[in-house]
């Protein structure tokens, strides 16, 4: 037989041609399913900052919180990512001070980060410019600088200092006749006094004195001795808001205490937590019974299960990332509100411009219970003058009991009113 032979394959039958038309309506998009290749989710970009290895009189050093966002990297990553989309951490040391803030934001315009999440820095004038600029939204900040509850760019997720020392005024009327408040030398140490000040006369309780004291002292005996007269013996309470100085305050404190006394300690989260309690002997730590005022559940609540098995698995023993440490568990917080907005985006390709009009228009954040679900729409916020950024005005109340930080009222605890009527009169 001469000439060309015809080819033997056989036509495809019906139904492979509506697989591979179907395979087609896949590719370009058409019908396509979410994860599928027409639907190729690409990797979200976040930055987390905070001072890493700052050292020296009056620093801070918050290392653990960069550490939790490459753990909670690792973690959402090894379960598929965020909406499918692949979690790309970026972090930074800002080194506790305004230059290294600033390189820290300008870092964050270049990687074209979506976002900043679960952050620290004091030098909110030095970082914030830059994010404004570029349109990044600055989410779950630590509230450590004013700017993260004024700027428009910022998305707190707590209502920071002035909510827990709103707060602490309200669990120390309860159980204080006279109080007494070491605090910094500084401005935002007048608005913490300003805060207990407005919260205890609220509730008909006399002013508290007020002992002003250097931030970076190596000893506070004179400023022990004001607090023990200013608080008396009997059914007093003495709280000191001094961030890592607090310690020491309190070291000067017990010196002089009468072995007889009844006075009462406090403070705030930040300025006290399970760290220090630990560090300090536990059950016998000085700060046994001591009252506390924080943002979040008390450490042994199973709220924080999640966070403790993520920590147990993916920090591979990375004693920075403490799960009993307040900045670490900021970080979680801001990571879990940012994962609660992506889903809700549900889009192919996030950005920055994205994740701002979600926040605008009222997307809800969903940290699980770990705070009263977020939205920050105009309507949403406390809206005073002095704190113009805040949408979360709620806290908890713990006590130091056995070594433990426990809750000493179920819930969180509104303090809207004190902080509306301090931004009135103060």
């Amino acid at each position: 037989m001469t000439g060309r032979q015809r080819p033997t394959s056989p036509r495809p039958s019906r139904p492979l041609i509506g697989a591979v038309a179907a395979g087609a309506l896949l590719m370009t998009g058409c019908g396509a399913l979410p994860g599928a290749s027409g639907d190729s989710r690409e990797p979200v970009t976040v930055v987390t900052w905070a001072p890493s290895g700052a050292s020296g009189p009056g620093t801070v050093a918050m290392a653990g919180m960069t550490a939790m966002a490459q753990t909670y990297a690792r973690w959402i990553n090894s379960e598929g990512g965020i909406d499918g989309h692949r979690l790309r951490v970026v972090t930074c040391d800002e080194e506790d001070s305004s230059t290294g803030a600033g390189n820290c934001a300008r870092r964050a315009v270049k990687e074209k980060a979506v976002a900043v999440v679960g952050s620290y820095s004091r030098h909110g004038r030095a970082f914030m410019a830059p994010l404004e600029v570029a349109g990044i939204p600055y989410i779950g900040g630590y509230g450590a600088s004013e700017e993260e509850f004024r700027s428009y760019m910022s998305y707190p997720v707590t209502g920071g200092q002035s909510a827990l020392m709103a707060g602490n005024a309200e669990q120390l009327s309860c159980s204080c006749g006279r109080v007494a408040l070491v605090r910094p030398d500084t401005l935002g140490g007048d608005s913490q006094a300003w805060l207990l000040r407005t919260g205890l006369t609220a509730a008909g309780r006399p002013a508290p004195v007020d002992i002003p004291a250097a931030e970076d002292a190596t000893s506070y005996d004179q400023a022990a001795g004001r607090a023990l007269s200013g608080a008396g013996t009997e059914g007093g309470c003495v709280t000191s808001v001094l961030g890592d100085r607090t310690e020491t305050f309190f070291d000067s404190f017990r010196r002089l205490e009468p072995a007889d006394t009844t006075v009462r300690v406090s403070s705030v989260l930040g300025s006290i937590g399970q760290p220090l309690i630990d560090r300090t002997g536990g059950r016998a730590s000085p700060f046994e019974g001591a009252y506390v005022t924080g943002w979040y559940p008390a450490p042994g609540d199973a709220r924080w299960d999640l966070m403790r098995k993520v920590i147990g698995k993916h920090a591979f023993g990375d004693n920075r990332v403490d799960p009993d440490d307040t900045g670490v568990q900021t970080t979680w917080v801001a990571y879990t509100a940012l994962k609660s907005v992506v889903e809700q985006l549900n889009e192919p390709r996030i950005t920055s411009q994205k994740v701002t009009k979600a926040l605008n228009q009222g997307t809800r954040a969903d940290t699980g219970g770990l705070t009263p679900a977020l939205r920050w729409r105009y309507e949403d916020m406390l809206g005073s003058g002095s704190y113009p950024r805040i949408v979360n005005s709620k806290v908890t109340f713990q006590v130091v009991r056995d070594g433990r930080l426990v809750a000493d009222r179920k819930g969180f605890v509104d303090v809207t009113r004190t902080l509306a009527d301090a931004s009135a009169t103060g």
